[in-house]
């Protein structure tokens, strides 16, 4: 049995184009953030305290659609939106 089952997989089958658009419009992704990163990806949010663990949601091609302090949050807010909410870290 082969011990790495990648040998035989080429890993750059997609372009980062097309993978930003696997999704759209159906799948949106929640990612925990620092206080401090919330200017680079909210520039219009207030300024907020550093040090804070939150949660953003984006939709599948990056887009950032929403920011709160509970993942719960985000995820719900995901599905009011009909979308299908997955974490990445």
């Amino acid at each position: 049995m082969n011990s790495n089952m990648n040998d035989n997989v080429p890993t750059h089958m997609i372009s980062p184009e097309a993978l930003a658009l696997l999704g759209d419009g159906e799948i949106a992704y929640v990612k925990s953030i620092r206080s401090e990163d919330v200017p680079t990806l909210f520039p219009q949010a207030p300024q907020i305290a550093p040090g804070l663990k939150l949660f953003a949601l984006h939709a599948a091609d990056g887009t950032p659609i929403m920011l709160t302090d509970s993942r719960e949050a985000a995820v719900a807010n995901a599905w009011r939106q009909k979308l299908e909410a997955v974490s990445v870290h």
